[in-house]
């Protein structure tokens, strides 16, 4: 059984991570490989709600 809450904490982390990586491309001189491990991160959290949706 998926706990609901831990579901909704991902989602928020992904939110998060969402709005951290528009932030950083709007700044000049942001590091793009700063951005880089965001999206990773936010790719690994979109995977995991992915595999607990299908349980």
């Amino acid at each position: 059984m998926v706990n609901e809450n831990h579901v909704q904490a991902l989602r928020d982390r992904h939110a998060a991570l969402d709005r951290q990586i528009e932030s950083l491309q709007k700044q000049p001189g942001s590091e793009d490989i700063d951005i880089k491990k965001l999206k990773f991160d936010k790719l690994r959290l979109k995977d995991e709600l992915t595999r607990l949706s299908s349980h």
